[in-house]
């Protein structure tokens, strides 16, 4: 994929190998590789009616070797990409980009929306005061409503739960843009601010909830229930939590497709792209069952047993959060690969380190570098490996090293690793993986799709695999990861 970006046109060529058979699915692949959200409206140049453009509503209509699209997403602002597709081509991977993609943050700094025409008027009267004389605007209860009212919803847009800080930032950044609004009383000047937007929030969310937003909707408390209540919503920067059901249909008609997805995975030949168009599509009820009802996970893979495959693991990960999830995980490892194994051999006193820097004087290949960085990294975290990581002989049995083991990896070993396996609540949940890095990308993919919670007992580990590795949600770090982040990124000790 190459990108030209910087101007007001966003230019791409992408290369996609087998196209999806309808247009959603093809919505779905886009946004994952161009790092866009939200509803997509795609244009393409028709040659039979001189390039000019025209909306796509069938894959067949585009040209077989190459077309020219133009992307619009519906969010919030508006943003446009222009790009290039080879359609003929057989290369796909992400591999070689960057991740990030969109998280649930709020971007830094943060831009204050325009306001009405009228309070803009009154801003500017206010800025141009106060830059004269310093004096500050006296806004009515009706105006100051307002204002918070816009900043709710651009906050919205980011993230429906923002955190202290970014309440912070956001009434920092009003300040910084119409200073006549600062609060003589505070001694940052928008103190105040920063409460009534959260006060403010609080209620935009509820109006929401109260439209039927299924995403606020599931934090709804009844007369019935008592005593605290976990909120549920987007804990790992996911951007598409907890969507609603496509237009037009029901929770009855999804249910009747899920009944056909799970009767296709019985067959003794599967039509893959019957399952991915219906996993696409039953994607709201999925999401709805897993965060509303918190099934075990044995419930889930008899209500979804296609979610249970290394290709649907990937699919629901990207629409989860529209990152490539093994592009995303390798791509950081091999960024930090060198820096982190420099790190490794300065500890020489944990022994676990020291064994696993051992391993490389027999294989220093790329794939042992990154298995050597992933195990290593409970160890250097002050963590216990034995939470995440267990090596198993080809004779033992399954019961017996699964038991107690609610998240994990299993390394069947003979002389060499000869099988991966991920653990979830006691059960072998994916096997046949080709090495440690892919199983953990799979691992992560699925605590994702399971709406899981990390082990407390490492929670570093897995903060630094999805915060520093795959670069999800890297902006809000613990004290200890964004520390040892700045250390990745010195050139010398």
């Amino acid at each position: 994929m190459a990108a030209k970006k910087g101007s007001s046109h966003d230019i791409r060529k992408v290369t996609i190998d087998n196209l999806p058979e309808t247009v959603e699915n093809f919505h779905i692949l886009l946004k994952t590789k161009l790092r866009l959200e939200g509803d997509l409206v795609v244009q393409y140049q028709d040659p039979e009616f001189d390039n000019e453009l025209c909306n796509l509503s069938s894959i067949s209509e585009l040209p077989k070797e190459k077309a020219t699209l133009k992307v619009y997403t519906k969010t919030f602002t508006t943003y446009n990409t222009d790009s290039t597709l080879e359609t003929a081509s057989l290369s796909s991977s992400l591999e070689e980009g960057t991740s990030g993609g969109q998280t649930r943050q709020l971007p830094q700094p943060f831009v204050i929306p325009a306001f009405s025409f009228d309070v803009e008027l009154k801003l500017k009267q206010g800025n141009e005061a106060y830059h004269r004389d310093g004096s500050l605007l006296d806004i009515s209860k009706d105006m100051k409503s307002d204002i918070l009212e816009k900043l709710a919803e651009a906050m919205y847009v980011h993230n429906p739960y923002p955190t202290r800080d970014e309440y912070d930032c956001v009434a920092q950044a009003l300040i910084n843009k119409h200073p006549c609004l600062k609060e003589p009383g505070s001694a940052n000047g928008w103190y105040c601010w920063k409460f009534s937007l959260k006060f403010k929030m609080g209620n935009f969310r509820q109006r929401l909830r109260v439209a039927g937003c299924p995403e606020l909707k599931v934090n709804t408390r009844t007369s019935s229930q008592t005593g605290s209540k976990k909120l549920k919503r987007a804990r790992k920067s996911e951007v598409n939590f907890l969507p609603g059901f496509p237009e037009g249909k029901t929770q009855h008609d999804l249910d009747i497709e899920r009944s056909v997805l799970v009767s296709e995975m019985k067959k003794r030949k599967v039509d893959w792209r019957q399952i991915d168009e219906m996993m696409y599509n039953t994607f709201s009820l999925r999401r709805k069952e897993i965060v509303e009802d918190e099934p075990l996970v044995a419930q889930v893979k008899e209500r979804w047993p296609a979610l249970f495959s290394e290709r649907q693991v990937e699919a629901e990960f990207a629409r989860l959060t529209s990152v490539d999830l093994k592009g995303s995980l390798f791509a950081g490892l091999d960024q930090y690969l060198e820096r982190f194994l420099e790190l490794y051999k300065t500890k020489s006193g944990i022994a676990g380190l020291t064994r696993l820097i051992k391993c490389l004087d027999d294989d220093s290949s790329t794939q042992r570098k990154r298995t050597v960085l992933l195990l290593g990294l409970p160890h250097f975290l002050k963590e216990d490996p034995s939470h995440i990581f267990k090596t198993v002989e080809p004779t033992d049995i399954e019961d017996t090293f699964t038991k107690g083991m609610k998240v994990g990896i299993v390394m069947v070993k003979e002389e060499d690793i000869i099988d991966v396996l991920v653990v979830l609540e006691e059960a072998v949940i994916l096997s046949n993986l080709r090495d440690v890095p892919s199983a953990i990308s799979m691992l992560m993919g699925l605590l994702f799709a399971l709406n899981i919670d990390y082990p407390k007992e490492l929670k570093y580990t897995f903060e630094v695999i999805q915060k520093v590795l795959m670069n999800i949600g890297g902006r809000q770090c613990s004290s200890l990861v964004h520390g040892l982040r700045n250390r990745l990124l010195r050139k010398t000790m």
